[in-house]
Formats: C-alpha cells, structure tokens, sequence
C-alpha cells in the first residue's frame, strides 16, 4: 500500500490531489469525501431498514414455527440479522462521526480509542455473517439429510448457545491485535481503521491478517460445500419422487436460496478477503491495492445489505409473483409449478425421511 498514515505528524490539511486518480500527491489514498460520505449513509440507511424490516418478520415467523423444525433456521436468520444490524449502526455511526469530524484523528482520538473500537468492530461484524452463514449451511444440510437427528437434537436451546458461540468466537478474533500488543491502524484513506495493511515488518500483523483471511474463506467454503450437498440431496429427492405434488415447490424455492446465498457471498466478500490475505502475504504496498481495498470493502458492505432479501424475503411468495412475471414476459410455460405449501420446509423434510426410508429397505 501507500505510505504509512502518521496522524501524529500531519496537519488537517489535505494535499493536492493527482490529476485524475484518488490519491493525494504526498501519496496518501484519498477519495472524494462528498462521494464517500454519500456512500456511507446510503450504506448505513438502506441496511438499517432492510435489516430492521428483516427482524419484524422473522420475529413473526418465529413465533408461529417456534416448535417445529424451522424454527432453528429462523433463530439462526434472526442472529444473522440483528448481527447486521448493529454493524450497520455502529460502524455506520463512527463512519459518519469521521467525515463529520473533517477525518482529523488527531484532534478527536488521540488516544486511539475510537481507532481501535472501530477496528474491533470492523473485524467483528465483518466475520460473524460470514460464521453464521455457514452455521445455517450446516443446519440446512443436517436438516436435509439427518432430519431425525436434526429434529431431536437442533432444540431451540442448542441453536441459542452455537449463536453464543460464534458471537464470542468472533469477539475473541477482534480482540486478537489487542492482546498480542498490535493496535488497529488508521487506513491510509483516514476513514476507517483496520488490521495493519502497510509497511508490515514481522510475522505477527502478517498473521493476523491471514487469519482474518482464511477464517472468512473457510466459512465461504463450509457455507458453499454444504448448500452444495444440500441441493445434490433436494435434487436427487426430486427426482425420486416425481409423483409428489410437495416435491416440488419446495425443491424449487430452498435451491433458488441456495443460489443466491452462495453468490451473494462469494461476490460481495470474495474480493476484499483475497485482498487481505495478498497484502498478509506479500505486503503489497502499491496504490492500485489501496484503491481496491476500499471498492472492495463497499463490495463486502453490500452483503451484510442484502443479506435480509437473500436468507428472509427471497420466499415463495416473491418466487410465485417472479415466475408469473416470468411466463408472461416469455410468453410460454417453462415450468408447470404447483400450489406453494404453507410449510415447504417441513414438507421437505418428510420427504427427505420417506427416501432415506425406502433407501434403508
């Protein structure tokens, strides 16, 4: 990356800018703070609606499946977005507070508080949707494949302390820099502070950045493998059971989510983590990686924004309204759908049990 931030030494005067690029002419990354300020409340606005619309739902579905076998799935959904919630709040709001502050750091933090909570609170809200995405990709793979065992053993109770679990699991991964004595750092564009990105001189801010890195992609992986063999399995019961009218709207509906949990997360976290860990591993200090670290930081927003329409409102209600569009845009029948069923899950998991069934005999 570019040359380090040093808050200490540099006035609140911004240096001329290169002539067509963001980057300052003393060779700090800079980006134009009206576009950035527009971006963060964007950002920070449209995820807190979407998330907040996205809780009021699950709250009442939760209520009404509670005891059956989907009411884990909406426990897991509704950590997943109160978590994005909170990220958009806190971060939005120590984002907006910089801006507004004319990003001078060493006015309002000298201390480093702010910089190191900010920090913290990157790494947390940034790793637990990619850990909760891939603990609903278990559940649904479990669900889907064992759902004797996931209905006996997937209580309510259970799924409450994995939630704990993954929460403190990522508290502890954000508080890793602190206890090994490595403070969070301004990021050379001064909007936002992170893991040390520039002039990495020993194993130990490399290692932390790798482990950012490999925890993200490894639950991108476990998320990507499960719903993999999670859709195999809805196919191949499909398949088996032409002759069921429940096999089939369901079938359709959890691998359309499927889909769209995939790519949405592969898309939007992909490049920011694969930015990390080439920076962790080559410690790459050019100004195009200072450029692509931020586009691809908004990329990763985006994710904990559609999170919400990917995992709740991506339901058989808004599929059906699609494929009616779909047919009369197309001006043909494509596929022959029948009556969505109140409760597809819990059809697809009788199905799942009579195949396993008629397998064992």
């Amino acid at each position: 990356m570019v040359c380090t931030i040093s808050i200490m030494s540099r006035n609140n005067t911004e240096s001329p800018e290169l002539p067509g690029t963001g980057i300052l002419a003393n060779g700090t990354c800079h980006t134009k703070q009206k576009v950035s300020v527009i971006f963060t409340v964007i950002f920070m606005t449209v995820g807190i609606l979407s998330n907040s619309l996205a809780i009021a739902i699950l709250m009442k579905a939760y209520r009404r499946f509670r005891k059956k076998s989907k009411g884990s799935f909406l426990l897991f959904a509704s950590g997943l977005v109160i978590t994005d919630l909170f990220g958009h709040l806190i971060n939005g709001t120590i984002a907006v507070f910089v801006y507004a502050s004319d990003k001078d750091w060493i006015r309002f933090d000298q201390s480093r508080i702010l910089c190191s909570t900010f920090g913290i609170c990157m790494v947390f809200f940034g790793l637990c949707p990619l850990f909760l995405g891939s603990v609903m990709a278990v559940e649904r793979c479990i669900g889907v494949t064992k759902p004797i065992f996931h209905s006996t053993k997937m209580t309510s109770k259970h799924v409450k302390i994995m939630l704990a679990a993954v929460w403190l699991f990522a508290v502890l991964v954000a508080l890793l820099p602190i206890l090994t004595f490595r403070a969070y750092e301004i990021q050379a564009s001064r909007t936002w502070c992170f893991l040390k990105t520039e002039q990495i001189e020993d194993w130990t801010d490399r290692f932390h950045l790798l482990l950012f890195s490999c925890l993200g992609l490894l639950a991108l992986g476990i998320s990507f493998l499960c719903n993999a063999v999670t859709g195999i399995t809805l196919l191949r019961v499909k398949i088996r059971n032409q002759q069921h009218r429940q096999g089939r709207s369901h079938h359709l509906e959890m691998i359309i989510q499927l889909l769209a949990i995939m790519c949405v997360s592969c898309i939007c976290w992909s490049p920011f983590l694969v930015t990390m860990a080439n920076i962790g591993i080559n410690g790459d200090d050019s100004l195009e990686t200072c450029k692509s670290v931020l586009y691809s930081l908004r990329m990763a927003t985006w994710n904990q924004i559609l999170d919400p329409w990917v995992y709740i409102l991506l339901r058989k209600a808004v599929l059906r309204k699609l494929y009616k569009l779909a047919r009369r845009c197309c001006g043909a029948q494509v596929i022959n759908l029948h009556t969505w069923e109140l409760s597809s899950l819990k059809n697809s998991l009788k199905v799942a049990a009579v195949s396993d069934s008629h397998d064992c005999k």
